[in-house]
């Protein structure tokens, strides 16, 4: 099978990125269901899918991948969403996007120390720049109450789902990661939302409702992590993390053309200065991932999965 280079794996993970900051006016659409079960629906849908691209041959995880899969499932999957929903309480949206644009920067320094290293010059300068465009074009935005403490969350939460699936996709390849990962957000999800709501918890869907499921199951969740995790793989996660960035200049976008905002300059050099930092941040080196990786095999299976859908 064929290897996935580098500037396929960067133009794979920014597809990524960009389908996940693309979607909020999607995932805006499902406000009246209970969060739990949409979100469980929505990772059913999505390991379903990755299910038929691997014909059934899933990777078994061993002992050792467990707590990767809990930290994937747990803080970056189902936490992440649920401190989304909370911190956007106690903050406005753009005070919750340029605290996300910090991400870049975090994985830039946990990343390679995770590994014994030092991090990369031009990883922790391209998340810098890629943190100062994301405030520029968010207008920094304003909170109150625990919003600072939530949004810093949301920020471990996006780091978590990064760090955590390293040695994951390095063991099971990327779309058998994303597999088991959407299983374990899929069960979870269902048995949380059914203790705490009981039968509530499950209401008739609407048009709309399914519609969003839908395309969240599909293209945010198994043609995106799987593209995503393809990156983390071939690239390493500091190097891939300055990609975080382009989700909010993707919701900047779709909100432009929705007309549900306006393009200003200040957004416009927001959006110049992250495109910056993403480009310096993906020149730096490497993190390499654990010695015992199949990075050849995970990564071509994920490049084909994010390009058969995407044909489709």
């Amino acid at each position: 099978m064929r290897t996935v280079h580098p500037p396929t794996a960067a133009a794979l993970a920014a597809l990524a990125a960009i389908f996940v900051g693309a979607s909020v006016p999607v995932t805006g659409l499902l406000d009246g269901y209970p969060v739990l079960s949409a979100q469980a629906a929505r990772y059913a849908i999505g390991a379903a899918l990755l299910f038929v691209w691997l014909r059934g041959r899933v990777p078994l995880p061993t002992r050792r991948d467990l707590g990767g899969l809990a930290v994937m499932v747990g803080a970056g999957m189902l936490g992440f969403n649920a401190a989304i929903l909370l911190a956007q309480r106690y903050a406005t949206p753009g005070f919750v996007a340029a605290m996300l644009g910090a991400s870049p920067l975090v994985l830039a320094v946990a990343a390679p120390l995770l590994r014994g290293r030092r991090p990369s010059r031009p990883a922790l300068t391209g998340g810098g720049l890629v943190a100062v465009g994301v405030v520029t074009l968010s207008g920094g935005g304003s909170w109150h109450g625990p919003g600072l403490v939530l949004s810093i969350v949301v920020v471990l939460c996006e780091v978590a789902f990064t760090l955590g699936g390293v040695g994951v996709v390095a063991r099971l390849g990327a779309v058998g990661a994303s597999f088991w990962s959407c299983v374990g957000a899929a069960a979870g999800g269902a048995v949380l939302s059914t203790v705490l709501s009981g039968t509530a918890a499950w209401p008739a869907p609407t048009t709309t409702e399914t519609v969003a499921v839908l395309v969240l199951g599909s293209v945010v969740t198994a043609l995106a992590f799987g593209c995503w995790y393809t990156g983390v793989a071939v690239l390493g996660a500091d190097r891939v993390g300055v990609l975080i960035g382009l989700m909010p200049v993707a919701g900047l976008a779709a909100s432009v053309l929705l007309d549900r905002q306006d393009l200003t300059p200040v957004s416009v050099i927001g959006v110049l200065i992250v495109t910056a930092g993403c480009v310096l941040g993906l020149r730096g080196e490497r993190t390499p991932p654990p010695h015992h990786s199949r990075p050849t095999l995970s990564t071509a299976t994920a490049g084909q999965l994010c390009s058969a859908t995407h044909v489709d």
